[in-house]
């Protein structure tokens, strides 16, 4: 029941960690569209598994097919199916957890819900599902960027390493110059002995993906239950591991009297601009046109390479051995699903926004 998502802009996603594919349906892509398979391609390699000794050695090459609702290279109008088939799954490194509840996944949650589970790899839970909403949110972006609306996505922190600069002071696309996505040079190469270290200890660390979207026009969002904040939260708060969202000036907000935390208007150039962004592009739940901005809490990844006491379906106590490959650190593959996920929303309130008034 919950594996759509969108209301003009509508995904599907199907597939499992370990089943023969991953996958997403399309429905109501605008027609005539063109399509970049290149694009997809280039998104889909950057939440890939195998890029690096902090990222799971699990090699895939993600490599999709579209199916279908794309002819000539342009959309259609009509559904647009992809398809990811999975080439490197290795179902036998979970056979010893088959009836055996691991701590903070959702073996037991599955279990009680469905009466029956996948345990290779999670199943349906594994994030090996996002691969689906890359592929899907590399071809909103598509649109979103014929509307000039851009998204980057970045690294802020990885345990108790946070970069303290705002995101105005660094050049953002020097992110996709190292491993672990972060735009400042120095911190990046801490971040990654960090993570490495963690990993030598067989223990994994959690983290910050930032994101700032550019070129938002005023007017998006809905009123009351549908505030575009309100979508992004849930947009990003459905991706694994995700432990918070917040954004503009977010929880540092409270220390702010009102009077420093207000965002003044005044008109530039025939333009209606604020001075200050403390309400992150959103105001009453509505974009203002100023850039929207937000952070992403990542939990460490479940999986450890240790032994954990637990429970097995009868009740008995169980040891869980660590096994299989898994990220030492999400955040680094996280960086493109934020950004699918942010370019979800967008375009599905650009969609309704076009008839909102006349």
């Amino acid at each position: 029941m919950s594996n759509s998502y969108g209301s003009k802009f509508r995904i599907t996603t199907f597939g499992e960690s370990h089943g023969k594919a991953i996958g997403v349906i399309i429905d109501g892509c605008p027609a005539g569209l063109p399509i970049d398979e290149a694009f997809i391609q280039r998104d889909l390699d950057r939440r890939k598994p195998g890029q690096s000794k902090i990222t799971t050695q699990r090699k895939e090459s993600d490599t999709f097919q579209i199916l279908s609702g794309v002819f000539e290279g342009q959309s259609t109008g009509t559904p647009i199916a992809m398809v990811i088939w999975n080439e490197d799954a290795k179902s036998k490194d979970y056979t010893h957890i088959s009836d055996v509840f691991r701590p903070s996944h959702a073996d037991f949650t599955y279990q009680e819900k469905y009466g029956v589970r996948d345990h290779r790899g999670g199943g349906r839970s594994s994030a090996r599902e996002t691969a689906a909403r890359v592929a899907a949110g590399a071809i909103a972006k598509q649109f979103l960027q014929l509307k000039d609306i851009s998204m980057q996505a970045f690294v802020t922190q990885v345990g108790t390493l946070k970069l303290e600069k705002s995101y105005q002071e660094m050049n953002l696309a020097a992110a996709e110059e190292n491993i672990v996505r972060c735009p400042d040079a120095e911190m990046a190469e801490k971040m990654i002995q960090y993570i490495d270290e963690t990993r030598l200890k067989k223990d994994t660390i959690g983290g910050i993906v930032a994101c700032v979207v550019k070129g938002v026009p005023p007017g998006l969002g809905e009123p009351v239950f549908d505030k575009l904040h309100a979508e992004l939260g849930k947009a990003m708060l459905s991706i694994n591991a995700v432990k918070g969202f917040e954004y503009g000036s977010g929880f540092k907000g409270v220390e702010m009297y009102g009077s420093a935390h207000n965002d003044a208007f005044y008109q530039d150039e025939g333009k209606i601009k604020t001075r200050t962004n403390h309400s992150g592009g959103i105001q009453g739940g509505i974009s203002n046109g100023e850039d929207i901005y937000f952070n992403v809490a990542f939990k460490p990844v479940a999986t450890i390479m240790q032994d954990q006491e637990s429970i097995n379906k009868e009740g008995g106590k169980a040891i869980v051995s660590g096994k299989g490959r898994h990220d030492p650190c999400v955040v680094p593959r996280a960086v493109p699903i934020v950004e699918a996920m942010a370019a979800l929303v967008l375009i599905d309130f650009y969609l309704l926004n076009q008839a909102a008034h006349i």
